[in-house]
């Protein structure tokens, strides 16, 4: 089972690229998200692989991160969504946007991906709104002014302003994504005060 996959980027196709591996040409199908950060063929890449083995075929799927990688599971397992389709929501939305998507119910933003229709939204927030909270537990949030997902920072005020919302009655899930979607916009000089509101504001909506 290939798990991972480092070499060089031999081309770059609409829905996938070719990985040169010691001289063997790896085919892997990957989301837009993915494609747009592998760089230029000539450039060395490593990507996460999820390999799945059919009778008729051998299709290998590549990530730029675990993170990405743990969503095409969890989105395969819904009824309906298949390799194709679950790549298609990688492409039109991160994770992180993702998982706020299932918290708020929002069936617009997973409708934007190609094959993707109202009811089949539906049925992806409802088989995984549970699941969901368990995947984003610890939610990390960089305050750095570029917005991007940090590893091992402080996450300031933010547990205290979920805390807070899940004392008041919100569920630990909807709660995470509201004060993580919060914090990404007001950045890091957000007080817990202000974190709070906005979360209150943003699930009252």
């Amino acid at each position: 089972m290939i798990a991972k996959l480092t070499g060089i980027l031999d081309s770059i196709g609409e829905d996938g690229a070719v990985i040169d591996v010691a001289g063997v040409g790896y085919q892997v199908f990957c989301s837009g998200r993915t494609l747009g950060a592998l760089g230029q063929p000539g450039d060395g890449v490593s990507v996460c692989v999820e390999t799945h083995v059919r009778e008729d075929h051998i299709h290998l799927y590549g990530f730029v991160d675990e993170g990405e990688r743990d969503w095409f599971r969890l989105l395969t397992t819904v009824q309906g969504v298949g390799a194709r389709v679950a790549l298609a929501l990688l492409t039109i939305a991160s994770p992180d946007r993702l998982a706020d998507a299932v918290f708020a119910q929002d069936r617009a933003t997973l409708t934007e991906a190609q094959g993707v229709g109202a009811k089949l939204a539906a049925r992806i927030i409802t088989e995984l709104k549970d699941r969901v909270e368990a995947l984003v537990v610890v939610r990390r949030v960089d305050f750095a002014a570029t917005g991007a997902v940090g590893e091992g920072r402080d996450a300031g005020p933010v547990p205290d302003a979920v805390s807070a919302l899940v004392n008041l009655g919100y569920r630990r899930g909807e709660a995470l994504g509201a004060i993580s979607h919060a914090a990404q916009q007001m950045g890091g000089e957000a007080s817990l005060e202000a974190l709070v509101r906005a979360g209150l504001k943003e699930l009252s909506a």
